[in-house]
């Protein structure tokens, strides 16, 4: 690219010219057979029948702060609105198997902070991507998604009517791989790179010793990016990661403010700028609950008193910590209307958790 006036003219190059260009052999010879081209071609009229943008490194639309980065991808594949890149994001990343608590912080940060204007980018796996990815959409805001396979390959599949709300809410879908491009280890790895090139700063929400989040949390401190991590329970496998990080300097964080205090100047003018008059409340953040008489009735009271935000209770087990208080019955009824409410969560196995 810096050899040539016009990235056009490599089609037009003699094969001793595109190998002094250092191309390996093979790849000069595919070029100079014409075969580049054609499928280069073939990508863009398939990416244009499933409308999705290709925008390459001297694109309008490519992210600034990508480019700033050791090892930008040359293209980026889109589905959705590609102008959301330009935007000040947070990456939220974790573990694919977190704890009730670690699901319930992740969806609470992911929404608190896009409820204020930030953007909130994640990887669509299962776990604590796709909880960060359900906050800001329940915050009615929209997310991005960055993809280790084609922009059109889901995965994992559960996960289908969680890429549809994403495209639907407004959000954008985002790869470095062409089209059609099936899960492979090594894709991920090297995906962490964008999530924490496109954004200000990284979030990490559980992850255990060994967990691809860590390559996430060093890719963002080697590209200058804040690092914020969510204290966890000691004895918690996946507390290694984030309380490691938070010993090495990380911000911790416990609520949206924690976050917003540490942001440059200059990028909280931006998201406010951006903010609907009507979302710009500032009302302080708090993990406290209610008193929980004023918001429920006295049955809902008692069951919500005995669960937690940070582990799941079995019914049994719940229906034994009340039974001198309520029957049965009344418990299924204050389980119900908790549920109802949004206040708590049933998980598999008739285990229920406190909503955060």
């Amino acid at each position: 690219m810096r050899r040539l006036d016009a990235p056009w003219q490599i089609f037009s190059l003699e094969l001793t010219a595109l190998e002094g260009l250092r191309f390996p052999a093979a790849a000069a010879q595919y070029i100079f057979d014409g075969k580049a081209r054609a499928g280069a071609e073939q990508e863009w009229n398939r990416a244009c029948d499933q409308d999705v943008q290709i925008v390459s490194f001297g694109c309008s639309q490519y992210p600034a702060a990508l480019k700033e980065i050791y090892d930008p991808p040359p293209v980026l594949w889109v589905r959705g609105d590609a102008g959301l890149l330009a935007r000040p994001s947070i990456a939220i990343v974790g573990t694919r198997h977190p704890s009730p608590y670690g699901t319930g912080m992740a969806e609470m940060l992911g929404r608190d902070l896009a409820a204020r204007g930030m953007l909130i980018v994640s990887g669509m796996a299962r776990g604590i991507d796709t909880a960060a990815h359900k906050g800001a959409l329940a915050a009615g805001r929209p997310t991005v998604a960055v993809w280790g396979t084609g922009a059109d390959v889901i995965y994992p599949k559960e996960n289908k009517k969680l890429a549809e709300d994403i495209l639907a809410g407004g959000g954008a879908i985002v790869s470095e791989l062409p089209l059609g491009t099936f899960p492979a280890p090594q894709n991920f790895p090297r995906r962490n790179r964008i999530l924490s090139g496109v954004s200000v700063g990284v979030l990490v929400v559980e992850a255990g010793e060994n967990s691809g989040t860590r390559v996430t949390a060093r890719c963002a401190t080697e590209q200058g990016r804040d690092v914020y991590a969510v204290p966890g329970n000691v004895t918690n496998k996946n507390s290694w990661t984030p309380n490691t990080l938070i010993k090495q300097g990380a911000q911790l964080t416990a609520t949206w403010e924690d976050v917003w205090e540490t942001l440059p100047s200059q990028v909280r003018l931006e998201i406010e700028a951006g903010r609907p008059v009507e979302s710009k409340s500032d009302d302080g953040a708090s993990l406290l609950p209610e008193p929980l008489l004023q918001v429920l009735g006295a049955h809902e009271a008692i069951v919500m008193d005995v669960l937690r935000q940070d582990a799941a209770l079995q019914m049994d087990e719940i229906l034994e910590l009340v039974e001198t208080q309520l029957t049965s019955s009344e418990v299924f009824t204050a389980l119900f209307e908790l549920e109802l409410a949004g206040r708590i969560r049933s998980l598999p196995g008739k285990n229920y958790v406190r909503s955060f």
